[in-house]
C-alpha cells in the first residue's frame, strides 16, 4: 500500500490507546447515561432543544469565486465554490447544468480514528448527499452544459458535519453570485429513545447510530435542508430506525431550526454586500488620488519641458 510520506504515518497494524481506557469498556447504558445530566442539560450545558452557536463568513479563500467558513463549536467546515465549467467527458448536450461536491475530511478531524489520505466510503457519501440537497436550490437550467465544482474541507468533526457543510455550501454558492431559488439552510437531530439531541455532537450520535439492547427502540440521525422561504424540503437523510410518529416531530423540529438560521445567514449576506461596495468605494478614491498625483506631475514635467 503507497504511504503518504509528507506526513508522519504510523504502524498499519497498531492498535489504539483509547482501547485500554475505562471509557471503551462502558456499556450502551453507561454511555447513554454520561449524554445528560441531572438537571436535564447536555454535557455542553445545552438544553435539548438548543442549537450550537453559528459563527460564519464569506470571502475565506482568495482563490475561489465564492467561499464560506462555518463554525458551531467545535464543528469547523471551509467550503470553495469555483467558476462554472464544460462538463468534462460529456458526449451528450444537458439542459441543465450540474453540480460537483467533495467532501474531504482533515486527516486530524475525527476524534476516533485518523482519517487516510484518499478518499473513503464515508467522505463518498456526504458527497453525494451534498450534491443532492443542492441541486434543488441552484438555478441549474441558466448553465446548460457546464458544471459548478463545490469543494467542501472538514477541519474539525464534532457531529453534525453534513448540516455544517450544506450551510457552508449554501453561503459560499451565494458569495460566488451563483443563481438560486432560496438560500438553503440544514440542521441535524439525534435521536435515542424518547429523548431527541437538536444540534447532536460527535458522541451523541455515535451513541444515536449503535444498535440499543432494547428491540424497537427509536435511535439514528435525521438530517434535512430546507429552501425556507419556499416551504420546501431539499434533502432528507436518515440513518437508524425510527417510527412515523417518531419521523414526524423531528421534522417539525428540524424545520423549525432550518427558519432560525436563515436571519444570520441574510445578515452575513448583507454585511458582505456592504463590505464590497465600501471597499469599491475606497478603491476609486485611490485611483483617483494616483490619478491625480499622475496629471500633477505630468503639469510639472510639461513646465519644465517648456521652460528648457
Amino acid at each position: 500500500m503507497p504511504l503518504d510520506y509528507r506526513r508522519f504515518n504510523g504502524p498499519e497494524d497498531s492498535i489504539p490507546y483509547k482501547r485500554f481506557t475505562k471509557d471503551y469498556l462502558k456499556t450502551y447504558d453507561e454511555l447513554y447515561s454520561d449524554l445528560v445530566g441531572e438537571n436535564e442539560l447536555r454535557k455542553d450545558g445545552r438544553a435539548m432543544d438548543e442549537s450550537r452557536s453559528m459563527f460564519a463568513r464569506t470571502d475565506m479563500v482568495s482563490q475561489a469565486k465564492g467561499s464560506s467558513y462555518v463554525e458551531l463549536k467545535k464543528t469547523k467546515v471551509v467550503c470553495s465554490v469555483f467558476d462554472p465549467r464544460e462538463i468534462p467527458h460529456q458526449n451528450e448536450f444537458s439542459q441543465l447544468g450540474q453540480i460537483f461536491c467533495e467532501v474531504k475530511f482533515a486527516p486530524f478531524s475525527c476524534p476516533r480514528q485518523r482519517r487516510p489520505h484518499a478518499p473513503d466510503a464515508e467522505e463518498k457519501a456526504l458527497s453525494v448527499a451534498l450534491r443532492q440537497a443542492l441541486e434543488p436550490a441552484v438555478c441549474r437550467h441558466l448553465f446548460p452544459n457546464y458544471q459548478i465544482d463545490v469543494f467542501v474541507y472538514i477541519l474539525e468533526h464534532d457531529g453534525a458535519c453534513l448540516a455544517a457543510a450544506i450551510n457552508a455550501a449554501g453561503l459560499a454558492l451565494a458569495d460566488a453570485a451563483v443563481p438560486m431559488y432560496d438560500i438553503i439552510t440544514a440542521c441535524s437531530i439525534a435521536i435515542i429513545g424518547d429523548r431527541m439531541f437538536t444540534d447532536p455532537t460527535e458522541s451523541e450520535e455515535n451513541i444515536a447510530t449503535m444498535s440499543p439492547p432494547t428491540e424497537g427502540k427509536n435511535h439514528g440521525v435525521i438530517t434535512m435542508s430546507m429552501l425556507s422561504e419556499l416551504k420546501q424540503i431539499s434533502d432528507f437523510i436518515q440513518i437508524g430506525s425510527m417510527d412515523v410518529e417518531c419521523v414526524t416531530k423531528a421534522m417539525e423540529v428540524l424545520e423549525k431550526e432550518c427558519e432560525k438560521i436563515v436571519p444570520n445567514m441574510q445578515r452575513i449576506l448583507v454585511l458582505n454586500v456592504v463590505h464590497c461596495f465600501e471597499r469599491r468605494k475606497k478603491l476609486e478614491e485611490e485611483a483617483k488620488e494616483r490619478e491625480a498625483a499622475l496629471d500633477a506631475k505630468m503639469a510639472e514635467w510639461k513646465a519644465l519641458l517648456n521652460a528648457g
